[in-house]
């Protein structure tokens, strides 16, 4: 606490001992000039009250209790600032003392479990290290079709692709479905080795400041179009005509990038196939404020064994016929 407080504690804190010094050793005093033991001259219900003074020996308790107090106060430290010419830290140092024990205990057992964790996959790549090399030298192609590859390659995709993509690989809003064959950056053996390992961003603008919420519409009506569904055409006549701000992604014919071979990324908007969602809610959401999709990179968690054996493994499950 500030110097201030500090001293206000400890004059409140020595006034109230002096004060109650005072008042016992006043009480003491006979003031009513009625010998010890005499009459007061009260009486109720038979019960004569006497002028009997506090015992000795209860008297002597408060003196002790206040040499004591201030005995304590001087030793131990939560007077204001002082310390206590003891050196012994509060109750409240003592708990923080307690907290950041055991907080440097956790952190030594996570530490040490850290390194146990890495003993351990050290232990695995030494062991199963020569497996994924050995499948991983066969091309692509055989190895998408392999019985053992296969199996190893969806441990490895339960593992590490599962949480985003879903255990069957179908995907949810957001994350792309493994299984449909609709790619956006191309579904090859080695374009998908490539994915993998580097990873991919993709960023869809927002139009809501350019186009305008009537525009907005529009464009959602157009797009919808595309895809083959039942529209306002008055509206998507509109959205036709302002197409051409988004035709340098998507292409004239909105068929996606990958049909005009263009490096974007940017989906086919007349298959009906919806990353975000194909709702007109949404649609006119990812118009309004755009879209920002990461796929992480793979090559320095899993190296590049890994990637290609898993790589296999989404191929066969995208082309289950050979």
């Amino acid at each position: 606490m500030t110097s201030f407080w500090s001293w206000w504690v400890i004059i409140l804190t020595v006034f109230s001992i002096v004060a109650c010094f005072w008042i016992i050793t006043v009480n003491l005093k006979n003031y009513t000039h009625v010998g010890e033991g005499e009459s007061m001259g009260h009486e109720f219900d038979g019960i004569e009250e006497l002028n009997n003074p506090l015992p000795k020996w209860w008297t002597y308790t408060f003196y002790l209790i206040l040499v004591w107090s201030v005995g304590y106060l001087a030793a131990m430290p939560g007077l204001g600032n002082w310390e206590g010419f003891l050196g012994w830290k509060s109750s409240n140092q003592g708990i923080t003392t307690l907290a950041e024990s055991k907080r440097l205990s956790e952190k030594a057992k996570a530490e040490g479990l850290l390194v146990q964790l890495d003993q351990e996959v050290k232990r695995a790549d030494e062991t199963f290290g020569p497996v994924f090399k050995a499948l991983a030298e066969k091309p692509l192609m055989d190895l998408a079709y392999d019985e053992e590859g296969f199996k190893v390659g969806q441990r490895l995709y339960l593992q590490n692709c599962a949480l985003c993509h879903g255990s069957d690989a179908r995907g949810s809003e957001g994350f792309p479905n493994l299984r449909d064959n609709d790619w956006l950056y191309g579904g090859e053996p080695e374009t998908i080795v490539e994915t993998l390992l580097y990873g991919r961003k993709a960023q869809m603008p927002g139009w809501e400041a350019a186009l305008g919420e009537q525009g907005i519409q529009e464009m959602t009506e157009y797009v919808l179009r595309l895809a083959g569904r039942k529209v306002n055409d008055k509206l998507a006549d509109a959205g036709q005509a302002k197409f051409a701000m988004c035709a340098a992604c998507h292409g004239p014919d909105g068929k996606g990038s990958l049909a005009h071979n263009l490096p974007f990324g940017a989906p086919n908007l007349t298959d009906n196939i919806w990353l975000y969602g194909g709702s007109r809610k949404a649609v006119e959401e990812t118009l309004r404020y755009g879209r920002n999709g990461v796929m992480p990179a793979w090559k320095d968690v899993l190296g590049e064994d890994k990637v290609r054996v898993i790589s296999a493994y989404i191929y066969n499950i995208s082309h289950p016929d050979k």
